[in-house]
């Protein structure tokens, strides 16, 4: 009657479900397929990858630096009083000798030419030059006191002591360190997908399990009240059938719940509505042997993300100390312009001027010896958070090596322990049959096996994610799927 009750309760809920807005849609997925919805899916990954678009447009930004900037300067000025240039001494100093010369002036020497024409002739050159000087402009405007001008100019770094070259060597760095990054999200995501998917895969094997157990106590029960009736059996062991019955319903409805959670975080881990019902087609696996701690400790040295980025970190520390050293070394630029359009801009100002230039700080109080030095403390810092992070990983590899062991050998010992209790079970089934024993010896003897296979699931469950951060901290997070689909991998399912 109450399997009945429960069956309609379910029923009902979907029905419920279904008239909903957003009905539920069940989607069948292996771990495969979820791998492949996550990584197109993912928030996290989709952040990474910008964060490493950035770096790829940083690195073509510090590549510029290597090529000339031309622009367009612009500029409209006002000043308090016009430049001018009076030159009236230089025409009082030489108008008395230009007057002296031209009327009393003595010159001959001219080959072919009388000296008294040769007189006439300089003199009359010397009255019209000075009726020149004396008409000339002796104080003129060189500037106008309101002027503008728009000029094209360019810039082209030739030497900076080695500035441009860190530079650019450093963006190149925190791209490859970005790469890193990208790695490390994907092992996080994918240890969280293995818990979360193999989560549910146990979740909906825990229902198998209560779903056996609550079948076999209402077939129990249903044995019980007809022997009750009977009077075979006492009337406390039918209320005790009735109590682990009631029990085990309880437990069922537990699981179902347990398993509606999982359902939504696994949802939430590959970015998909809520009202999706993910069914799991991969089983939980496990395997007798695998590859030595020492194997995944030498993949850790050379792959694991974290070490990667502090290894980026120690670069870069070693390139933030060649620019600071290059501080002590001068600037060399050439540069130049060129006028395009000018008002009221003095003609004396050329149209276009070009030329190389250096700058040189000899002195600037020690400022320069102390970024140098602190550059120099820290890559020594860098250093040592890289041996601190090799030491912690390795002592979690070996960490986890020992737990993903331990889970394998208490899978082993639950082999043997679930043969012996279900040949337990079905031995005081048949007594019970046989009025041999009592209700409570079949009841235990069922719990006991369910208990067992819960627990080899819940071990399974603990292997296959201890593996994932086994191989997340080894960095080959991806050779997960392969160990799945090993030869000599073990599966069960309920």
């Amino acid at each position: 009657m109450k399997k009945q009750l429960f069956l309609a309760l379910l029923v009902f809920q979907c029905g419920f479900v279904s008239q909903a807005d957003n009905p539920v849609v069940v989607k069948k997925v292996t771990f495969d397929q979820a791998l492949s919805i996550t990584w197109q899916n993912s928030h996290v990954l989709k952040q990474a990858d910008f964060q490493r678009l950035q770096k790829d447009q940083e690195r073509r930004a510090a590549k510029g630096l290597y090529y000339p900037s031309v622009g367009i300067m612009a500029n409209a000025m006002v000043m308090s009083d016009a430049i001018r240039l009076d030159l009236t001494p230089v025409k009082d100093a030489i108008t008395p000798l230009y007057k002296t010369l031209g009327s009393y002036g003595k010159f001959g020497g001219i080959p072919g030419v009388p000296d008294d024409m040769a007189t006439q002739i300089i003199r009359q050159k010397l009255l019209a030059g000075l009726t020149e000087i004396e008409a000339g402009n002796w104080n003129q405007t060189i500037q106008d006191k309101t002027f503008g001008f728009v000029a094209a100019t360019v810039q082209w770094p030739v030497y900076a002591g080695g500035k441009i070259r860190a530079a650019n060597k450093a963006t190149a760095i925190q791209q490859q360190e970005s790469l890193a990054v990208t790695d490390q999200k994907q092992g996080e995501l994918m240890s969280e997908l293995v818990e979360r998917y193999f989560g549910l895969c146990l979740a909906r094997q825990v229902v198998g399990v209560r779903q056996e157990v609550f079948d076999g106590l209402q077939q129990h029960l249903d044995e019980a009240n007809k022997l009750e009736k009977e009077g075979m059996i006492s009337k406390a062991d039918l209320l005790h059938a009735k109590v682990y019955h009631a029990q085990a319903n309880r437990e069922l409805t537990k699981a179902v719940q347990e398993t509606d959670i999982v359902n939504r975080a696994l949802a939430g881990t590959m970015a998909l509505s809520d009202t999706i019902e993910i069914e799991t087609l991969s089983s939980l696996f496990y395997l007798d042997s695998i590859e030595s701690k020492e194997y995944f400790i030498a993949c850790s040295r050379s792959k694991n993300p974290l070490l990667k980025q502090v290894v980026s970190k120690k670069l870069l520390a070693e390139q933030a100390y060649k620019m600071e050293r290059a501080g002590f070394l001068p600037t060399v630029a050439f540069q130049g312009t060129y006028d395009l359009v000018n008002y009221q801009l003095s003609s004396y100002v050329p149209t276009w001027e070009m030329g190389i230039g250096l700058k040189w700080t000899i002195f600037d109080g020690v400022s320069r010896f102390a970024k140098v030095k602190a550059a120099t403390l820290r890559t020594r810092e860098v250093e040592e958070a890289g041996l601190k992070a090799s030491s912690d990983i390795a002592t979690m590899i070996n960490k986890l090596y020992n737990e993903l062991l331990m889970y394998r050998d208490q899978l082993q010992e639950l082999t043997t322990a679930r043969q012996f209790a279900e040949e337990y079970l079905r031995a005081r089934e048949m007594e019970f049959h046989q009025e041999m024993t009592n209700s409570t010896q079949v009841i235990d003897a069922r719990l006991a096996l369910a208990k067992i296979k819960t627990e080899r699931l819940q071990a399974m469950y603990s292997y296959d994610v201890t593996l994932a951060k086994l191989l997340e901290f080894s960095g080959i997070s991806a050779d997960f799927s392969a160990y799945s689909k090993r030869e000599e991998t073990k599966t069960e399912s309920y």
